[in-house]
Formats: C-alpha cells, structure tokens, sequence
C-alpha cells in the first residue's frame, strides 16, 4: 500500500442540482422558440432550427414538449389586451368585445396561430382555455346579472369570437373574409351582448 487515496469518481449532481438544470433547460427552449416563432412563423419554425439557437439537441425539445404544436403552446403568451372590465357599461359590451377582438385578430398572426394549435393539440386547447378563462371571465363578471352564469355566458360569448376567428382567419370562409369589420359588429356584437347581458331564457 503505498499510502495514496483512490481517484474521486464522477459526482452525481443533486436533486436540486438536476432540477435547476432542467428548470434552465426549459427556458432556454422557451426564449428560443419565442424567437423563432416570431421571426419565421409557426409553420416555417422547426424544432431542429429551436434546438440549435437554444444550444441543445432536438430530442430534449421533444422530452420536454413532445411536439411542435405542444411547445408553441407553452412559449406563446397572448395578452388579449382586453378593455378594463371597470370602464365598460354593460350596455355597450358585445359591441365593444367584438371589435376589440377583430382588431387583435386582424393585426396579430400568433392568435391564429394559436387558434390552429389548439384546434388539434390538447396544450394548444389548454393555452386557450386558459387565456380566455384568465381574460374574458372578469369582463363577463362585471356585466352579467346572474354570478352563477358567468362561466357558461363566457363561454357562449368565447364560442361567437373564436367561431368568427376560425371562418374568418382560419378556414377562410370567403363570405365571412369579406365582411367588412362593422358589418360583423353590427351582426355580432348584439348576440354577444345577449350572452353576456340578457335575462336568462
């Protein structure tokens, strides 16, 4: 024996270690695929092309998001920039939400992006889901006259937008791509204020 001690081993990181790395990992992904998206679109945007501005290999995009669908839904955050619930009158609400989001729609492609996303991925529905539960149901709670009906007024208010933005900038529909945007006010707004406004039936 000649008295030395035997060469460490590898470490193996901790937990907390292990976390913090992945934790970084996901973010990269994130802020790389933000980038991407915005500059080359969702349908031109590749996970290989992410993978490489974020410094990784493809298959940790796939471990973490599963897809491209799955991972644009979580680097995508949408503020719908909604009017502030406490200046509206309850009067003027459908027609106000209706050409709020027309002009949102009209000048933001990420939303219809988002919208063919969640049409067929569960994250991408779950994106969806969330922005307008977060978004629309504080507008709906200002002006509705039965709390327990806000959820479901909500909802039937986010069925008319999303429906108009699915014709309209989605499929394509061409009667609904060449009304002009107050003609769909003046044909939309009035339901979405029965929605959200009217007794209930």
């Amino acid at each position: 024996m000649n008295g030395t001690s035997p060469a460490p081993g590898p470490t193996t990181p901790s937990p907390s270690a292990r976390a913090r790395r992945s934790e970084a990992t996901r973010d990269a992904i994130l802020v790389a695929a933000r980038e991407r998206f915005a500059a080359d679109g969702y349908e031109r945007a590749t996970i290989r092309a992410i993978a490489k501005d974020a410094n990784i290999d493809p298959s940790m995009v796939m471990r973490y998001y599963g897809n491209k669908e799955g991972l644009f839904a979580a680097a995508v955050t949408v503020d719908l920039r909604l009017p502030d619930a406490g200046g509206l009158s309850p009067r003027d609400v459908g027609a106000v939400l209706v050409r709020h989001f027309l002009d949102m729609w009209e000048d933001d492609e990420v939303l219809t992006a988002l919208l063919r996303v969640g049409a067929t991925n569960q994250a991408g529905a779950e994106r969806m889901q969330g922005i307008f539960r977060d978004q629309l149901l504080p507008v709906a709670r200002r002006v509705c006259p039965d709390p327990e009906q806000i959820p479901a007024r909500a909802a039937l208010a986010a069925s008319q937008l999303l429906g108009l933005a699915l014709t309209r900038y989605v499929l394509r529909i061409p009667p609904a791509v060449a009304l002009h945007p107050e003609e769909i006010v003046a044909w939309l707004g009035p339901t979405v204020q029965r929605y959200l406004t009217a007794p209930s039936p």
